[in-house]
């Protein structure tokens, strides 16, 4: 589905000022591609989202761009639209102007408040009145560094402004007890840089092998479409495979679909720290420019996208997503010593990326397309640590000291990715895959049988499934309509990297609001509107929504037309070499083809001499 154009976002935004029936007041949460008819829309449509402050009501609804009409329109009761950039910056210039946080500021030794980050982060639901009434956001507080390119550097505990973003103003200060702010960590750009390191220029004298056709893309043997939207960012419509003569399809749709950082420190207010950043924030609105040489290497096409401001005004954010070709080692070799004889082909993939700078984080989304029929998924997590102030001598019991002055938490980074599937077509079916030693008797006398498992996952209760790496588990999408030259079912499965589980107990707030992340594979039969694992506005929201609830339907998957959620884990427990500035971390996943071909699909790819 193609990105939104600059024109379209502002006939949308024109139509909803015009027959919305809002307050002039209102503003612009989501203007983005609507999906609500399906994978096949009849007309172009956007779907639109809208906040009211005066009346803390938050609508949503979708315009037909081709008649310029509002075709939808609705008032969702008790749901809290997303926190937007311009509300994070409306709140910040609040706090520096508050008389009692200024005073706070003064107490703990800092007399110029302008040098002072406030991020107005979602309240979350912990049960209190005034989260069910009003727009709550809770502040955490920093102060600049002196070379002024780190404004996490020294973080202001214990003091946290708290704001109802509905009507502009802030509620109370709550100060849990001045702490010295942390001794400056100098700056982030270094001018004792190495001097040992070479340049290394990537080329393609002959061009890239890929070709683009507005946000169509052919690679090899790969076809892809490249969407976006303002709240998950990089989405990927219409994967297939060209196998000879006909292009197979893949998957309909792929993106990473919600992100929740849950932190574990309870003390004072830090147990709120718990980020929702697609339902709560939107990734796609805090996109990079990404720029030749420094975030991509090589021979690279840049995607623009048409991004919006509060007002429903548009905003271009260029090269937001970058796409180029990588060396990837050997792809397949065999040596005949006896003939002297050694053939090698070199991998090559396709790199789909876009990097989103998220307050103190910064996530790069990497899509891999390999030439044996492999999709990689990765996430590159880098910036800082959330950063929390700590006096001298304390102990930190929840993380560890990163430098004087400054804690980091133990916390986690948990990613939603859907799947809406079509291998070989729309109807499809999930199994999983299990090994175990098989016992020693006369048919295994010496120990080293190993049995293979394979279960049907036929309804979505069954299909809420862990990772297992004693039964070295995976799971994989067949499409038993059709099979492959050896008479087995086509397919694709889904090979897990490194992950973990939550530590948060399910019957914590959120635990209640991120309930997908107790499974790493969930299993859905599709409906256009389960697009969030978490559900559509989990700002605020009490919890159960999303995956929990929709599985309660326990529909069946066998042969059945279905989307397939995977969640990774990255768990994180800072180091001092996280601080000023983390190297990047990576975790990611595979779909691999497992019968889907009759042999080895890059039998083809050029020798190399």
């Amino acid at each position: 589905m193609t990105p939104l154009s600059e024109s379209e976002i502002s006939l949308a935004a024109s139509v909803v000022q015009r027959d919305g029936g809002l307050d002039p007041g209102a503003w612009f949460e989501t203007i983005a591609p609507d999906e609500s008819q399906g994978r096949n829309p009849e007309s172009r449509r956007a779907y639109v989202c809208c906040y009211e402050p005066c009346n803390n009501r938050t609508f949503a609804g979708v315009v037909d761009l081709g008649q310029a009409s509002l075709v939808k329109w609705d008032h969702l009761e008790g749901v809290q639209a997303r926190i937007v950039p311009d509300e994070f910056d409306m709140a910040c210039k609040l706090a520096r102007e508050h008389p009692e946080f200024i005073q706070a500021l003064k107490d703990r030794g800092v007399d110029d408040p302008s040098r002072v980050l406030i991020e107005s982060w979602s309240a979350g639901n912990f049960g209190s009145e005034e989260e069910q009434s009003k727009r709550i956001a809770y502040g955490h507080c920093w102060l600049m560094n002196d070379a002024n390119d780190n404004p996490y550097a020294r973080p202001i505990a214990n003091l946290h402004p708290v704001f109802d973003l509905a009507t502009r103003e802030i509620l109370r200060i709550e100060d849990y007890g001045a702490v010295p702010v942390a001794p400056d960590p100098g700056p982030i750009i270094r001018d004792d840089q190495r001097t040992d390191v070479r340049k290394i220029d990537i080329t393609q004298s002959d061009g890239p092998s890929f070709t683009v056709d507005g946000y169509k893309v052919q690679w090899q043997n790969w076809q892809v479409d490249v969407g976006y939207s303002v709240r998950e960012g990089l989405i990927l419509y219409n994967i297939g495979y060209q196998d000879k003569d006909r292009l197979r399809p893949i998957m309909h749709r792929a993106s990473m679909a919600e992100m929740v950082i849950p932190y574990g420190d309870p003390r004072h207010a830090n147990f709120r720290r718990n980020a929702f950043d697609v339902g709560e924030y939107g990734v796609g609105a805090s996109f990079d420019s990404l720029a030749l040489g420094c975030d991509c290497l090589g021979h690279i096409y840049y995607f623009d996208v048409w991004s919006h401001d509060w007002h429903g005004k548009p905003k271009l954010i260029k090269n937001a997503v970058c796409m180029h070709e990588e060396d990837f080692g050997i792809l397949w070799k065999y040596s005949n010593p006896k003939k002297g004889q050694s053939t090698v082909t070199r991998s090559r993939r396709l790199v789909i990326s876009s990097i989103a700078t998220i307050g103190n984080y910064v996530y790069g989304f990497f899509w891999y397309f390999y030439q044996d029929g492999t999709i990689g998924v990765e996430v590159k997590a880098t910036g800082i640590p959330f950063p929390s102030g700590i006096a001298e001598g304390e102990e930190s019991p929840y993380g560890i000291k990163v430098a004087p002055g400054v804690e980091s938490h133990v916390h986690q980074h948990v990613f939603g990715y859907r799947f809406d599937m079509a291998v070989d077509g729309d109807r499809n079916t999930v199994a999983e895959v299990n090994f175990e030693a098989a016992p020693m008797d006369s048919h295994n006398p010496y120990g080293n049988a190993i049995v293979t498992r394979e279960t049907i996952l036929s309804s979505e209760s069954e299909a809420r499934r862990n990772m297992d790496i004693g039964s070295s588990r995976y799971w994989k999408v067949i499409n038993p309509n059709m099979t492959n030259a050896r008479g087995t079912a086509t397919g694709y499965k889904l090979v897990p990297g490194a992950n973990a589980l939550p530590f948060q107990h399910p019957d914590s707030p959120v635990g209640k609001r991120a309930g997908f992340m107790y499974h790493h594979l969930w299993a859905t039969q599709y409906q256009a509107d389960e697009l969030y694992p978490a559900g559509w506005f989990p700002n605020q929201h009490e919890g159960g929504d999303g995956l929990p609830k929709w599985v309660q339907a326990n529909r069946p998957l066998d042969n059945e037309d279905i989307v397939v959620w995977y969640t990774l884990n990255y768990h994180h427990l800072p180091r001092p070499e996280d601080w000023p500035v983390q190297p990047v971390v990576y975790a990611g996943f595979h779909w691999m083809p497992v019968g889907f071909f009759d042999e080895n699909p890059a039998m083809d790819v050029p020798r190399t001499r």
